[in-house]
């Protein structure tokens, strides 16, 4: 991968993971359901994804590996359902919501009605709505074809609004952020 003058591989990276880590973790974040979760996702991506950073030849391609990476590990997570995580009766104090963000109430509804569905469907309803990607990248990420993501976008779609934790809101999952 061509280095502006005088940067390492490693400044280079660190660049890449300053600039699009934000954007990783929050992929992270609406698959697993938990910021500490989505924080070992990222990390274990990346761990996972540099040895290949200088054959992939931009930045581009390289997130494009490394969210493939995210979401293969995710699954393998998933299948292995291991919990290191214990849980506490003390709870963290609650963050306040910035201006403009969505409603904490809302948040917290759809992200119960996320982790009722499949990992399939999760994964395609977060890359297809969240990610804005389309059928084909999403097929692509995934290893699956465009007529599975399409199939299980729908049953996502269907479960997401027949879900009771959304139902109590106003809004249907196409209004949501």
């Amino acid at each position: 991968m061509p280095q502006p003058p005088g940067q390492t591989t490693e400044e280079t990276f660190e660049s890449f993971v300053a600039a699009r880590g934000d954007a990783l973790w929050r992929s992270a974040w609406l698959l697993t359901g938990d910021s500490g979760r989505a924080e070992d996702l990222v990390q274990t991506a990346l761990a996972k994804a540099w040895p290949h950073w200088r054959r992939l030849s931009d930045p581009g391609r390289f997130e494009a590996y490394t969210r493939r990476v995210l979401f293969n590990t995710y699954v393998a997570w998933w299948r292995r359902r291991w919990n290191g995580e214990r849980p506490t009766d003390v709870l963290p104090e609650p963050t306040a919501n910035a201006p403009g963000d969505p409603d904490p109430d809302l948040r917290r509804d759809l992200m119960s009605a996320l982790a009722e569905l499949p990992r399939g469907q999760r994964a395609v309803v977060v890359l297809r709505y969240f990610e804005d990607r389309t059928e084909a990248e999403t097929a692509e990420l995934l290893g699956i074809s465009i007529g599975t993501v399409k199939s299980q976008t729908s049953r996502a779609m269907a479960a997401l609004r027949r879900s009771p934790a959304l139902s109590q809101n106003d809004q249907t999952p196409k209004d949501l952020p």
